[in-house]
């Protein structure tokens, strides 16, 4: 068991600076800042446990603004990223549907769909479903509706909602270690900044002492404010205090880091489990967002750790990153079809404009392009 002391000074930081440009952009002529505008103050408090002290209510002010274009903000291209998918385990099924309606080695169609990842339970009904078909002119028609049904219908331009026209949307993101998950909440920032929405960061992964630091990187980069307490804090208490700054200073929305944790740890899910219950209480209703980031490439593992993290806190979304890096890419249908959680962004790259949000259709159809 570890045990933290602790910190004797919890620090609470609210930033709102201008987010610095990208290396790869050309310099852009200084903007004028309006003066007149509120700037957040840093706010620092000794009680135990830290308090957020309320900033004056006033209208919402973004004295940064959204930030400036950067090099790295083209949209990714989702048929570009999965180049590695379609060259894969896509291609070698393709060849074995290619052959028209009757496929005689469907044994192998099934063996394809396990190794890219789709599952073997799924896979043998998605096998069986598909021989069923008389509507389909090809096999490889057949296949690529069923796998199409499988998915979840999502809008595109989905978005965090909030409750009331005076509580800030919630995110809480959750994952194990290694998924990409801070650098994905700064790629939501950076992407909820620009389409003028004012954001805050939650430090709530007290645990690593460099996952502050990162997370307040990302916080400068995209113009967003940022509260922290010192490492070792409660991530409850984070939480509740970047929402208390939030609602006094009339946030949009609230992005929580969590630590990476490994979903064999029961301590740690039971963490997690508060931290949704201090969401609630502070905002009823709010019906908080709970974004799981899933690394593509970890396969059927990942679909594990997402069961475990779903009955704990209850997702409501899925990030899948690194889906460029894989060469499988059917986990996308094996979360969805056993979580019933809808997939809202991937990851096909590293530039920030790479975390795209998720179109099923466009989904299937760059697949089997």
């Amino acid at each position: 068991m570890f045990h933290f002391r602790k910190p004797k000074q919890p620090e609470i930081e609210a930033e709102a600076a201008q987010a610095p440009e990208a290396p790869e952009a050309e310099p852009e002529a200084e903007q004028s800042v309006d003066h007149s505008a509120v700037e957040v103050p840093r706010v620092e408090s000794s009680v135990e446990p830290a308090v957020v002290e309320p900033a004056p209510a006033r209208p919402s002010v973004d004295v940064a603004g959204p930030p400036a274009p950067a090099a790295d903000e083209t949209p990714g291209d989702l048929a570009e990223g999965l180049q590695k998918t379609r060259g894969g385990f896509m291609s070698r099924l393709r060849g074995l549907l290619k052959s028209g309606p009757a496929v005689a080695d469907w044994d192998s169609v099934e063996e394809l769909l396990i190794g890219g990842d789709v599952g073997g339970a799924l896979a043998a009904e998605v096998v069986e479903r598909a021989r069923a078909r008389k509507d389909a002119p090809t096999a490889e028609a057949a296949v690529r509706e069923e796998l199409a049904a499988l998915l979840i219908p999502s809008d595109p331009r989905w978005r965090p909602a909030r409750a009331t026209a005076d509580q800030p949307a919630v995110l809480l993101m959750v994952g194990v270690n290694g998924t990409g998950k801070t650098t994905t909440i700064g790629k939501l920032a950076h992407r909820y900044r620009a389409e003028g929405s004012s954001v805050l960061l939650a430090a709530a992964d007290t645990f690593r002492a460099a996952a502050i630091d990162q997370l307040r990187i990302w916080s400068d980069r995209s113009g967003c404010q940022f509260v922290a307490h010192a490492p070792g804090a409660d991530p409850a208490a984070v939480v509740y205090d970047a929402i208390d700054a939030a609602v006094a200073r009339h946030v949009d929305i609230v992005i929580a880091d969590t630590a990476g944790r490994l979903h064999t740890k029961s301590n740690l899910m039971d963490e997690l489990a508060k931290m949704r219950r201090v969401i609630d209480r502070r905002l009823p209703g709010a019906a908080p967002e709970v974004l799981f980031v899933l690394d593509a490439t970890t396969g059927q593992n990942g679909l594990a750790q997402a069961r475990v993290f779903h009955e704990t806190v209850g997702l409501t979304g899925i990030v899948l990153t690194k889906l460029d890096s894989t060469a499988k890419g059917g986990i996308v249908f094996a979360i969805e079809d056993t979580l019933h959680v809808p997939v809202r962004f991937v990851g096909v790259g590293e530039k920030l404009g790479d975390l795209i949000p998720f179109d099923p259709a466009a989904f299937v159809s760059a697949l089997f392009a």
